[in-house]
């Protein structure tokens, strides 16, 4: 029997995914995290970052604000921990699907903001230029990781696989 690439591919898949499965959490856990901390510390800039994508009421869209770094860290340290990492993908996809489509629209409508995605955010000063193309490219890129982690959310040194006990390699996902 002759061994092909593919068949060799095939082969490290179910060695090589539960480790990459890892990185990407840990990667994802990063960016919640960056972002969430970035953020923590002026609750009310957070809001006027909200408000700056035009699309809810002022109180709203402080409120949304303020909230929001606290679910960026809540999901960072989840992801992290390795706990409830499926939900945390699953919430993840759906905030970076949220904020994909309002980057999109801030850019459609011409508005010149930042997307406050790491950061104070808001209307930019006269003469920046929005970046709205990498923003979006970059929110898709971490919308791949939590799909791999929907997935296959289970990871070695992870609560979710102490908790069920079984090796990831022995899953059947």
């Amino acid at each position: 029997m002759t061994v092909t690439a593919s068949n060799t591919g095939a082969a490290r898949w179910p060695a090589v995914r539960p480790w990459l499965g890892v990185a990407v959490r840990l990667g994802l856990a990063a960016v919640w995290l960056i972002a969430g901390g970035a953020k923590v510390g002026d609750l009310a800039a957070s809001g006027r970052a909200v408000n700056a994508y035009q699309v809810m009421p002022y109180d709203v869209a402080t409120v949304i604000g303020a909230a929001l770094p606290f679910v960026e860290l809540a999901l960072g340290t989840l992801l992290l921990v390795g706990l409830a990492t499926r939900l945390a993908a699953g919430i993840s996809a759906a905030l970076l699907v949220v904020f994909v489509a309002g980057i999109a629209s801030a850019w459609s409508r011409g508005l010149a903001i930042d997307c406050g995605c790491f950061g104070s955010g808001g209307q930019l000063a006269a003469g920046q230029s929005p970046s709205y193309l990498p923003e979006i490219l970059r929110d898709l890129g971490f919308l791949a990781l939590a799909g791999f982690l929907l997935s296959w959310p289970r990871t070695p040194v992870s609560v979710d696989g102490w908790l069920a006990g079984a090796p990831v390699e022995d899953e059947d996902e």
